[in-house]
Formats: C-alpha cells, structure tokens, sequence
C-alpha cells in the first residue's frame, strides 16, 4: 500500500536540480565520468546514442558556450566537468575548459553516431587521452551510470534496470489518483517543503529568461502584448508567459540550473511553474504550494511510468502538464473528482503533441501545454469533463492514463523514427550546403 515514505522516496529520486538539458547532459556526464577512470589530456571522443537522446541533443544550447549539441556537450564533460555532481555536471566548467573543448570540436575529435540497440536512453563514451582510454555508459536513466573502465580495467558493471522498476514506483501504479492525492495531503509540511526549492528555482530561471529575452523570448513578448492590451492580464496569459520564459533561458543554454521532473527540466518548468502562477493568484501559503507541487510531479511520474522517458509524445505536454492541471484543481480546492476531471480533459485534448527534440522553440510547446493545464482545470471545476465515449478517455481516470501510453509506446514508435529521420535529413543538408 502507497504511504507517505513512499512519495517521499519518489519525489527524492525524480526531482532534482539539472544544469542544461538533460540529454546532453547525460553526455557530458558519461564523457566526464570516462575521462575520470584515466585522467590525462583529451585527445578524442567516440559517443554511441540512442536515438532519442540524439533527437533532443541535435539543436538544443549548451551553458556557457554558444553552440548546441551532443558533440560540445561530451567535449565540456570530458575536459572540465565533475562526474560526483552528476546532472549539474557542467556546473564548474570555466574559461579553460571552454576553450579547450571548442578546439576540440573545432579539430574534429569528436564524432557521435547512433545506437538502436539498447532502448530509449542510452549514452556510451570512449575518451582517449594521453594517458590511455576511458569508458562509460549510462542506461534507463540520465544519470545512472552502469559502466565504467580504465585502460582495460573494469571499475563499475551493473545492471542497468527499467527506470520504473523501483519497488515506490511499482506502489505508485498501483495506486489510484484519489489514493495518491490522499497521501501527500496526509503527508506533513516539513516532510515535504523541500518541493519548495524547485519553485524558487524554476522561477528564478524564468524570471531571468523574461528579463534578458532569451532564447525565442516567447514570454517576454507575450508579457508585452499584455502590457499593450492584446492580450488579456489574467491568470491564465500569467501562465502561459512564466512557463514559456523558463523554457526560453533553459533551451537557449543560460546557465541556471532547474528543478527538474520525471528526468526531465523541461518537465520540471513545466510541473512547477503553472502551479506557482495559480498560487500567487491565489496567495498559497507555502504548505499548500509545497503538497500542490508534489502532486504535480507524482502525477508526472506516474504517467511518465506509463508513456515511457523518451519517446515521441512531447513530455512536457501529456505528462507534466497533465500533472500540473491535476494541481492546480486541488490547489482551487476541487474534489477529488473534478482532479481526475482535469486528467481527462488533458488527455483528451493535447495527447498526440509530438517531441521533435529539445530547442529553442520548446518554449511554444510549453506555453501552449501551461495554457491547457489552466484551461482543463478551469473547466473540470465547472464539471466540464470529456465523457467515456470520446476516443481515449476511458470510465477511469487511470485506466485514460494508461490508454495515452499505448499511443506513445507502441502506437507511435515508427512516428518517432520518422520525426528523426527528418531531423536527420535537415542535418545532412545544412552540412552538405556549408561544404559547397
């Protein structure tokens, strides 16, 4: 039976501070932790992907250097970053380091190709340096590293299990929503005020990214044409405009760490930042925020146990936000009903919003995902709720829940191979065009 140790010990593995997106990051964190078993100067790196940790490293920004990808990412990792700090990895990274790591990508050492064998989230890392040869792999996990040799000599070999194969994880599944909902109310404020971090942190991150108009600036301009009176002044633009100013610093690879969610920072912004917006409307005190905020990542989880970590179902969308509609109903002191109302209403309207990879224009996805969660919410608390008859939605809210995951995994699986074969393509072409 789920008790509140459980969340407990779920909030503590699945939410934690990221430094830049988690795909490179991963990369950065294999390549540093393959450097590590060595030491010495970087010669070269070879990287093995899968292709989803391919498809959301290819275009996203890397912090504190001005270029994107996987390449620059394991580059960092691998002369300057600190394997024990794991997805803040790139935190102490300094001038040197940048400059050494551009060179080395500039000198063309370091080469990244994919790997179809081995799941969804796969990094392996050979770095060469001076004093011999290092390898790492990670699996299931960003941050779960299951390999690691020295110049032939194995220093860590396990097996790498299923992301959700915890034994909270399994006790999560098998709990219903209004169970889960019940625990964290049940669940005393010290135990769980530490969900209040990740809201400092994800809006100051938003708030920087609003400022210094980053990335898109998708939220500063949306804050401006509030400010015009285009668009309204209410708590749903508010929203929207947190929540896609967030995603604007983090995807231009500003380098602020995040409250990540369910792997993910863009999960995070997206799990933490509507609901610290409906609190401020609604002046929270800092208990309800704190049990609002591990609502929304529990539920993340939860669906994200379901739809699988990477695949071509945009996160963001159907998990993270669907979790935070779910907050932000209980937060407006709905039942548990009209919570399971908002997950419906979710599902039914925004299941099929695909992940094209981790970029810039993620912020659209996010604000458009922010501005559904308030909407769905709104509705379910007017007793709007879509009805078992309509596609997807089942009796259940759980069992509505589980039916979005088979469209992720395995009804969209050749979707997903065809999204980074375009990827791909439009890669090759900009290459081809440089050259000529």
């Amino acid at each position: 039976m789920l008790a509140k140790q459980h969340i407990i010990n779920i909030l503590r593995k699945e939410v934690v501070p990221a430094l830049g997106c988690t795909e490179p990051i991963a990369v950065a964190l294999a390549s540093a932790t393959a450097k590590g078993s060595v030491g010495g100067v970087v010669q070269k790196i070879t990287l093995r992907v899968s292709p989803n940790i391919y498809k959301n490293g290819m275009s996203v920004g890397i912090p504190s250097v001005n270029r994107l990808g996987l390449d620059i990412a394991a580059a960092l990792g691998a002369i300057g970053g600190d394997p024990s700090l794991k997805l803040e990895v790139l935190s102490s990274i300094d001038a040197t380091a940048k400059e050494k790591a551009e060179a080395l990508l500039d000198e063309g050492k370091v080469s990244t190709s994919i790997d179809n064998n081995h799941g969804n989230l796969y990094v392996y890392a050979e770095v060469y340096t001076d004093k011999g040869i290092g390898k790492c792999e990670i699996k299931n996990s960003h941050s779960e590293v299951c390999y690691i040799e020295g110049n032939g000599h194995v220093i860590l070999s396990k097996e790498a299990k299923p992301e959700d194969s915890y034994e909270e994880m399994k006790l999560l599944q098998q709990a219903s929503i209004e169970e889960i909902v019940k625990v964290i109310e049940g669940t005393p404020f010290e135990d769980i005020k530490f969900m209040l971090e990740g809201a400092r942190m994800n809006t100051h991150i938003a708030d920087v990214g609003l400022e210094k108009e980053l990335g898109l600036a998708i939220g500063a301009s949306l804050l401006k044409g509030m400010k015009k009176g285009i668009l309204t002044n209410d708590l749903y633009h508010q929203t929207v405009c947190l929540t896609a100013s967030g995603a604007d610093a983090r995807m231009s690879g500003y380098q602020l760490p995040v409250m990540s969610s369910a792997g993910s920072g863009n999960h995070g912004l997206t799990a933490i930042l509507p609901i610290v917006a409906v609190a401020r409307y609604l002046s929270s005190e800092d208990e309800k925020l704190a049990k609002a905020l591990a609502i929304s990542h529990i539920i993340t989880a939860y669906i994200k146990s379901y739809t699988g970590k990477l695949t071509a179902l945009c996160g963001c969308a159907v998990a993270a936000a669907t979790g935070a509609s779910a907050s932000i109903v209980w937060l407006m002191e709905g039942t548990y009903h009209q919570i399971g109302g908002s997950i419906k209403n979710m599902v039914a309207d925004v299941t099929g919003v695909i992940c094209d990879g981790a970029k810039i224009g993620c912020s659209l996805k996010l604000s458009t995902a922010a501005g559904v969660a308030v909407k769905s919410a709104y509705l379910a608390l007017e007793n709007i709720i879509v009805p078992a008859d309509n596609g997807i939605v089942a009796e259940t809210v759980e069992q509505t829940i589980k039916n979005m995951g088979r469209i992720g995994t395995p009804g969209m699986v050749e979707t997903d191979k065809e999204i980074l074969d375009v990827m791909m393509e439009k890669n090759r072409f900009k290459i081809s065009s440089e050259i000529c």
